[in-house]
């Protein structure tokens, strides 16, 4: 056969570089129940679809350029339910997965085509950091920063990232500049790892305190999920990706079928009592298609609930008050996750759907601490240069300031009201002692008859009177109205995206 021996070098530097960091690395990852990163390519991608770019990269240094088999990033093109994506996976077998100045020119090209063709971009992080003998000295200094727009987000297409070990250096850049971040519990991520931390400060320190998963999903917000498995991480990427279009150019992808749930059971939910509480997330798996609801950073911000959901097959993102938490007053990180969120779907236009029960924010010196009003402003900010559809359901409390910031006023194209709806300032009761010094066990006759006067023109009548709310509907006609109003709008749902470069954290 005509080039044999060149045909057979190509098969056998194949081989070397698909063998990843060699056998016993690998066993000792089966050992563990973790997944190396070429199991996890072929886990994500439909099956044969993986078209893989610098199989034969290499470290540029002599000494360990036998060592680096595709140089630690796996990088290339594939398919999830049929549509393209850009991906790159961090082999911690080879070096650490550290980053080199090839290795980093294979992520740049991954970046650069998802930008530019279109394709979301999928990143499996795991990863030691720079490499540090490319690193050091001004040689080193030399290497990095060449390309100045490395860390610029302007969101053109989804990034989706991974937390599937330790996570330092650029794993943690590009999780943090990603749009959502899915991890493996056990998986850290940091600036830089526990040993070199440790010895900055000389004080040991826990790779869990440092940059776990706890931390990241209920602290910092920075994780918006977490899994038990690499399998599971996996899946849920499978599954955001499925809500999103590929670029910032398209609408949503729509299902064709959906099933919905007995909308009457949202009357079994809303209690009478409009100061007992209830189950939000419940409500909005009844409006939504049943089992469409994926939640976004559900332990962090608790006082809101924020997340992707479909209503006759059309992609939409839930922003709710959780009356389970606090009351439903919205703290400085709800503030956080809801305009992260308004980012994310007005950068790939989704829909806005408010769901309100509020009692106005979370006051005290830990909010003003936390720069509460800052970062209310920050929310109304981000509200006003939305171009996405936004409808504002109002279910019962609907107080203060955050009555706009939950969709009140001009700052929702359809207002739609429960007859349960209450449009007060503050709660009555509260109001009385403000406003007029009574308390309840001092004069309860005269603190009643106060009450009742502040309680008089806050109904759902009385915001429709004034045109405030476009309807007053029964609950179980909430879904029927807000499919319908989806229908009307979605002839303009491409946005002008306003929010692309919004920080993606701050």
């Amino acid at each position: 056969m005509a080039h044999e021996d060149k045909l057979d070098e190509l098969k056998r530097r194949r081989e070397e570089a698909r063998g990843m960091g060699g056998a016993e690395k690998l066993q000792s990852r089966r050992n563990a129940g973790v997944l190396n990163a070429r199991e996890r390519i072929d886990r994500l991608l439909d099956e044969g679809s993986f078209l893989e770019a610098g199989l034969h990269a290499y470290s540029i240094r002599e000494q360990t350029r036998d060592k680096s088999p595709a140089d630690g990033k796996i990088a290339g093109f594939g398919q999830i339910d049929g549509r393209h994506v850009a991906l790159v996976a961090n082999d911690f077998t080879v070096l650490g997965a550290s980053s080199s100045q090839v290795n980093m020119k294979k992520m740049g090209h991954m970046k650069r085509t998802s930008r530019e063709r279109g394709l979301p971009l999928v990143l499996l992080g795991e990863s030691s950091g720079g490499r540090m003998p490319d690193r050091m000295g001004a040689a080193g200094r030399a290497t990095i920063g060449q390309d100045r727009e490395e860390y610029r987000r302007t969101r053109e297409t989804p990034w989706v990232s991974t937390l599937m070990g330790q996570s330092y250096g650029s794993s943690t850049w590009y999780s943090v500049i990603s749009d959502v971040v899915f991890a493996r519990k056990g998986a850290v991520m940091a600036v830089t790892s526990p040993r070199v931390t440790s010895l900055a400060i000389s004080q040991e320190i826990e790779p869990e305190d440092l940059g776990g998963w706890k931390l990241h999903t209920d602290v910092t917000g920075l994780v918006d999920k977490a899994f038990e498995t690499d399998e599971e991480v996996l899946d849920a990427v499978k599954t955001f990706l499925s809500y999103l279009p590929s670029n910032s150019k398209l609408p949503p992808p729509r299902l064709e079928t959906w099933e919905t749930a007995d909308q009457d059971k949202l009357l079994e939910i809303l209690p009478e009592e409009r100061r007992r509480v209830y189950d939000a997330r419940a409500a909005v798996q009844i409006i939504a298609d049943v089992g469409s609801v994926f939640e976004l950073k559900d332990r962090f911000g608790k006082s809101i609930i924020t997340a992707l959901a479909r209503i006759e097959g059309r992609t939409v993102g839930f922003i709710v008050n959780n009356p389970r938490f606090r009351a439903g007053a919205i703290d400085p990180d709800a503030c956080d996750k809801a305009v992260s969120f308004i980012v994310l779907c007005d950068s790939f236009n989704i829909p806005i759907i408010f769901m309100v029960d509020q009692p106005g924010f979370y006051i005290g010196v830990e909010g003003e601490r936390k720069r509460a009003p800052g970062k209310i402003m920050n929310w109304m900010n981000a509200l006003a240069q939305v171009t996405v559809p936004r409808f504002s359901v109002i279910v019962r409390k609907s107080y203060g300031q955050a009555y706009l910031n939950m969709g009140g006023g001009r700052n929702s194209d359809e207002v739609l009201a429960w007859p349960t709806a209450d449009l007060g300032f503050m709660e009555p009761r509260l109001a009385v002692n403000v406003l007029h010094g009574v308390k309840e066990d001092e004069d309860p006759d005269r603190f009643a008859e106060l009450a009742a006067s502040l309680d008089r023109g806050t109904e759902a009548w009385d915001l429709a009177g004034l045109y405030e709310a476009q309807y007053v509907i029964a609950p179980q006609e909430t879904r029927e109205y807000l499919a319908r109003l989806l229908a009307v709008y979605e002839s303009k749902q491409i946005g002008e995206h306003f929010l692309s470069n919004w920080p993606t954290t701050f």
